[in-house]
């Protein structure tokens, strides 16, 4: 009969070794009895799927480095700052830290709160909007990954600008509620653009659709044009949420003239070109 790990618990099978009840409990992923309810174990299973795609950019980094410092833009209660602390981060002892930027000040002290209970001393928690952080000292003048999960409009944006000024060597985005790109589509439909092309956006719905997809583009032009390897792909299953699509750049330095160029072209032919020192290029 095989001995069940240490840190294994018959109660918990789904938790993986070592990992903080108590924190699971505080982000309400167990109940406070130590339940797992269906709804749990989904929510669980979103956040280790997520894991899985950060966890082997945290090692990239980590391999042959003493220091990985990682700022998570719009951390709300800072769910995956925790688990990624939790996952990785603690159990080694070098110079590892993680920074979790919020706008909301009763989330920012919670955070600080728990962490300090769960004696998390590598985490930090400030109250920034995404676009002070970039100017901020209490942030370091380079980092080594940037977070952006569901940080609304243009506050994705402002992530990537921040991770662009940090010299990021990767970034992982989960854009949501962009409304920006449908507002000028819908301001210049009936004049600027007088072509069949304008179609794709004529209907209100369409209009907030296609400006969803057609920023979410921009911004993979935008981060192919300094030099980053960009993938595009599902975070989780389109029944758990219609916010769904997951950007993972990696800075490789490759050439960044035919990616520049083309977001110059489709600015140009959406109409966009207001927009060009949102979605810049150098």
């Amino acid at each position: 009969m095989k001995r069940m790990k240490k840190t294994q618990t018959p109660e918990y099978p789904e938790i993986r070794p070592g990992q903080s009840v108590e924190l699971l409990k505080a982000l309400h992923i167990l109940t406070r009895d130590g339940k797992m309810n269906q709804d749990s174990r989904r929510k669980l299973k979103q956040v280790y799927h997520l894991y899985q795609f950060i966890e082997p950019l945290l090692q990239e980094v980590k391999h042959g480095h003493q220091a990985l410092t990682l700022v998570d833009h719009g951390a709300g209660k800072s769910y995956l700052g925790f688990i990624l602390y939790d996952l990785f981060f603690k159990a080694l002892k070098d110079a590892l830290h993680i920074y979790g930027i919020e706008t909301r000040e009763e989330l920012v002290t919670h955070s600080r709160d728990l962490a300090q209970h769960l004696g998390f001393g590598g985490m930090s928690f400030l109250n920034l909007s995404v676009a002070d952080s970039i100017t901020s000292d209490q942030l370091p003048a380079q980092v080594d990954v940037v977070t952006a999960l569901h940080a609304c409009n243009t506050a994705t944006d402002d992530a990537i600008k921040f991770a662009l000024a940090k010299q990021a060597k990767h970034i992982v985005l989960v854009p949501c509620c962009q409304a920006e790109v449908a507002a000028v589509l819908r301001k210049n439909k009936g004049s600027a653009l007088k072509n069949t092309l304008t179609e794709l956006w004529r209907h209100p719905i369409h209009t907030r659709e296609f400006g969803s997809h057609a920023t979410n583009v921009l911004r993979c032009l935008q981060l192919e044009a300094h030099g980053y390897q960009v993938t595009v792909t599902e975070l989780v299953g389109w029944e758990h949420s219609m916010k769904n699509e997951l950007i993972i750049a990696s800075h490789k330095d490759l050439p960044r003239q035919k990616a520049a160029q083309r977001l110059s072209e489709m600015l140009e032919m959406l109409g966009l070109q207001e927009l060009s020192t949102r979605f810049f290029t150098e």
